[in-house]
């Protein structure tokens, strides 16, 4: 990471081996004894920490603004206090101006520090909102399904468990979500388009649902949603919103664009986990359509594309 940032550590390391020179040759240097080594100890471990800490950051870090002003910040904090650390070598006639705009440097730094934290912050905010969709799979160290990138069945049967015996008081509801029809995917255009078909299905998912809700890919072609501090009612909108939305996609796969939708079933999450989960899956089998409509559907398909 630190041959992206090689010309700003360069410039850097120029300008810390330039300022002994420059105090050397418009200064004169200070008997020995005049040397206050609790200064020189201070300020220039103040200015190697500096140098550490900007290392740290470049190494970690790719290029952009934050970058920028952590690494500026860092970089003028460094040059400040190396400058201030020089005056305990060398004297400096009162009226040299230069000298104290370098020591300057050091509350400039503070402030463009002060300001690459904050901007910090707000990229950890954004990122945390994004990773916290799936922060219980991160909190276990749960394996991750191969093609999703979700957690699987055996994962919802226990968050369904602890969510009951922590908030057993609070409504919680499960949406099953099948895509319909999801073997003509496989069977029409090969299973590896139908393993991006899940992918982008559960992409989509993820990017309309709350931070707590959780996403788990249950069997096959179903996916599960646990909704916290959700009613049924509530949970039945949100599955038809989340139906709408993949319907609305254009999945583009290797023959052109490949038609998505969802069914849906939601109750609310009460009893073995288990018995729901099959309630669920009955009700979605139960709004199959049956194969006439299923060819005629193909049909139309066929004459639109």
């Amino acid at each position: 990471m630190l041959r992206l940032h090689r010309n700003f550590l360069i410039a850097a390391a120029l300008a810390m081996c330039a300022l002994p020179f420059l105090y050397a040759a418009l200064g004169a240097a200070k008997p020995f004894a005049a040397w206050r080594w609790m200064d020189i100890v201070g300020e220039g471990g103040t200015a190697l920490m500096a140098g550490v800490w900007l290392l740290i950051t470049l190494s970690s870090r790719p290029g952009g603004l934050v970058t920028r002003l952590l690494a500026g910040g860092l970089a003028a904090i460094m040059l400040g206090c190396w400058a201030d650390c020089m005056d305990e070598f060398f004297r400096i006639p009162k009226d040299e101006v230069w000298d104290n705009w370098l020591e300057g440097l050091m509350p400039l730094g503070m402030l463009v520090l002060t300001a690459g934290m904050y901007y910090w912050r707000q990229e950890q905010f954004s990122l945390n909102e994004h990773l916290q969709k799936r922060e219980r799979l991160f909190r276990d160290h749960r394996a991750f399904d191969r093609i999703t990138q979700l957690a699987g069945a055996g994962y919802l049967r226990s968050q369904l468990r602890l969510e009951r015996e922590n908030h057993p008081g609070r409504s919680c509801a499960l949406v099953l979500l099948d895509i319909d029809g999801f073997h003509r995917i496989n069977r029409e255009h090969g299973q590896r388009e139908g393993d991006r078909a899940l992918q982008a299905v559960g992409h989509m998912l993820l990017l309309n649902l709350r931070n707590e809700d959780l996403l788990c890919r249950y069997a096959g072609d179903r996916f599960a949603i646990l909704m916290p501090g959700t009613g049924a009612q509530e949970a039945r909108a949100s599955a038809a919103h989340l139906c709408a939305m993949v319907g609305q996609m254009r999945h583009h796969g290797s023959q052109g664009v490949i038609a998505i939708s969802l069914r849906h079933a939601c109750a609310a999450a009460e009893g073995e986990a288990e018995e729901l989960l099959a309630r669920l899956g009955r009700e979605i089998d139960k709004s199959t359509p049956p194969p006439s409509e299923m060819a005629l559907d193909a049909g139309q398909r066929a004459v639109a594309a």
